[in-house]
């Protein structure tokens, strides 16, 4: 009996990019548990240490964050996303060969961590830019949602996988895993077959400057695109805020232990895996904006359960509850960065894509440090309690950048500027 594929799943193009991708998110998770594992079992290295190499993760998006979007918008999508797969491979290839020769070093993570992050960063933009170009923007919502599943599966099985790889083979051997991935995919990115034309962008080249104010200036001037970017400066601060202060609350005074956390990501991780079914119906039911209010008024309301629970609450109780913020969290997540993506995709021009993507990353990334640093503040000063309900209602509030713009009343899908 012959399979019959339907909707984008007969798309071969799309087939390729979306495997390539779950592919490379498999190993991304890999190393996302086998990096700092290097460090820590091969290395030895000191909490000061792993603080810089988690730092130096988030430094590209406060550093180049608007340049790549200028770059994006200068070339073809398709040779950006090969190039920096290939670049990840190569770099990542890097650990194993450098541990297996003895001459593994911190200096070689920082370095590496680094790099991968600016290929990552370039690999975002381009990935986002390039979606519209490869399906039709009717079918962008589809698109993203089939991708997210991906991302979800790999964020709840990966840790599993990259657990027993690294007590398999070690730490450094394991990331050589996530290396052949990104390989793989820039494979099967080199197969797609999609007529893609050099952006208008690239033929009048401006001062960089001026290019970059220009990304900046489309979102600021925009109805749409407007409080969307305050929506997520908003809603990220406060959630880096939540996340500062999460694992100190629940493991010292709620009295959760590491192994019940884990269960409890796990578990709760379901609902970004079935928040990924859902928002092709929840935009047709409710419309693009409503559909998106509806995801981010979720994520709120979830984090909000979180300080309502305590230490003299029973912990089993205690652990239903938070699987349970954990698992509506990742429902309206889903939803939320599904619709506002694809909206953003959708009605975006070819030529801007990259500099729209790079500045609504850039906007997002760019609180995160401070939202960190507040959080650890505030958790001192108030009390991590309170600081958690803050945090939670902060998310709540921003949802008033959309519901008092016209993205309250936008039901159908949104005509690509000029």
């Amino acid at each position: 009996m012959r399979l019959r594929l339907i909707g984008l799943w007969r798309d071969i193009n799309f087939r390729k990019l979306w495997a390539g991708q779950t592919i490379s998110l498999f190993g991304s998770q890999i190393t996302f548990l086998a990096l700092p594992l290097t460090a820590v079992l091969v290395l030895d290295a000191t909490p000061a240490q792993m603080g810089i190499l988690m730092a130096v993760e988030s430094l590209p998006t406060l550093l180049i964050g608007l340049f790549v979007g200028v770059w994006v918008d200068h070339y073809r999508r398709r040779p950006i996303l090969i190039t920096a797969d290939l670049g990840r491979a190569v770099l990542l290839g890097i650990i194993p060969v450098a541990a297996i020769l003895g001459l593994l070093r911190i200096e070689h993570l920082y370095i590496v961590c680094f790099l991968v992050s600016v290929l990552g960063l370039f690999f975002g933009v381009a990935h986002r830019s390039f979606l519209p170009s490869l399906v039709r923007r009717e079918d962008l919502v589809d698109a993203n949602s089939k991708l997210e599943l991906s991302n979800s599966v790999a964020e709840i099985a990966g840790p599993g996988v990259a657990g027993w790889l690294v007590q398999t083979v070690t730490a450094p051997i394991a990331i050589a895993v996530d290396a052949f991935s990104f390989l793989v995919s820039a494979l099967l990115l080199g197969l797609i077959r999609v007529s893609e034309s050099v952006p208008r962008s690239a033929e009048k080249r401006h001062n960089i400057w001026k290019e970059i104010g220009e990304g900046l200036e489309l979102v600021r001037r925009d109805k749409l695109l407007r409080p969307i970017a305050g929506c997520l400066g908003t809603l990220y601060l406060f959630n880096s805020i939540l996340e500062a202060v999460f694992i100190l609350y629940v493991s010292k005074e709620v009295g959760i232990g590491a192994g019940l956390l884990g269960l409890i990501f796990a578990l709760g991780s379901v609902g970004f895996l079935v928040g990924a079914l859902l928002p092709r119906w929840v935009i047709r039911r409710f419309g693009w904006g409503p559909g998106i209010m509806m995801g981010l008024l979720l994520v709120g309301l979830s984090d909000l359960l979180v300080p309502l629970v305590s230490g003299s609450i029973v912990v089993a109780v205690a652990a239903v509850v938070l699987m349970t913020a954990q698992f509506l969290f990742g429902l309206g997540l889903v939803i939320f960065n599904t619709g506002q993506v694809s909206l953003r995709q959708a009605m975006t021009p070819n030529d801007l894509q990259g500099r729209m993507n790079a500045t609504m990353s850039f906007i997002a990334g760019a609180v995160v440090p401070f939202g960190g640093l507040l959080g650890g503040i505030l958790g001192e000063t108030i009390g991590l309690r309170l600081t958690l309900l803050l945090a939670a209602l902060g998310e709540i509030f921003s949802v008033l950048w959309l519901l008092l713009s016209p993205i309250r009343s936008q039901h159908d899908q949104p005509v690509a500027m000029d």
